[in-house]
């Protein structure tokens, strides 16, 4: 069982009184501490910086589009003819295409497109191709023209040489595709940019 606690009696308190009222400090010329300061709160967050606003415009000076960013003008120009051409990996022999492109090879057959539209001009190519292919031919020529530029009345501008340009794609698509093995622009002496040699698959 524990003992239960009991606290001082009158006597004992009346004897710590005069105890302690006759205590003497042991250094009299000391101050008290100091009671520790309080820390510093943390700085309250800065509120974001607006950015400046422009003034107002008044009624007169709105204008549609005033405000709007000027567009950054883009020019993508398609390359030419040739460039396209020259940019087409070499699938043929290389001594046979230095000679091709030097003007050394005469070619076996060849087609005048120069003056059809593009609707004549597309299936008349591909039975000339198509022929030259059957008849064991290799190299044939495809003269498309160079073009002419529109004139100063023309409503739209229009890209000079169409057939020039469509040329080589037809080639690139089927049925053609499969008997043609290099498309290369003709030298000069064969009608430079206004002719293309198209060189044939066995």
């Amino acid at each position: 069982m524990a003992r239960k606690r009991r606290g001082l009696s009158a006597e004992d308190k009346a004897l710590w009184s005069r105890v302690a009222a006759s205590a003497v400090p042991m250094h009299p010329g000391r101050k008290p501490p100091e009671p520790p300061l309080p820390e510093p709160l943390a700085p309250p967050p800065k509120a974001p910086r607006l950015a400046e606003q422009p003034p107002p415009l008044a009624l007169h000076d709105l204008r549609i589009g005033k405000l709007a960013a000027a567009p950054a003008t883009r020019v993508a120009l398609s390359p030419s003819p040739p460039a396209m051409a020259h940019a087409q990996p070499l699938r043929m022999d290389h001594k046979t295409h230095r000679q091709m492109t030097r003007g050394k090879l005469a070619p076996e057959a060849r087609i005048d497109l120069h003056g059809m539209t593009l609707n004549i001009a597309q299936p008349v190519l591909t039975r000339f191709i198509l022929q030259a292919r059957a008849e064991g031919r290799r190299l044939v020529l495809v003269i498309t023209g160079k073009g002419r530029e529109g004139g100063p009345d023309a409503p739209l501008p229009v890209r000079p040489g169409a057939l020039r340009h469509n040329v080589p794609h037809w080639l690139h698509m089927p049925p053609l595709s499969q008997v043609v093995l290099q498309i290369r622009p003709a030298h000069r002496r064969h009608g430079g940019e206004g002719a293309y040699y198209v060189y044939l698959r066995r």
